[in-house]
């Protein structure tokens, strides 16, 4: 997995879990869902990644 999208994946992860917890707080749905949505999209990042990982040491 390249570090540079290892880096972006575990940055939007933590940039959208920060988010999400500060709409939370302040009542803010829209900031709480787009947080949400910043945290899934970094999860994926990281797991499509891992995939590429995966079958690249498979052959």
């Amino acid at each position: 997995m390249s570090a540079r999208e290892k880096m972006k994946a575990k940055t939007e992860q933590v940039v959208g879990k920060t988010m999400r917890k500060v709409g939370h707080a302040l009542g803010d749905r829209s900031t709480t869902v787009k947080g949400g949505a910043l945290q899934l999209r970094g999860k994926a990042r990281l797991a499509k990644e891992k995939g590429k990982d995966a079958l690249r040491h498979r052959h």
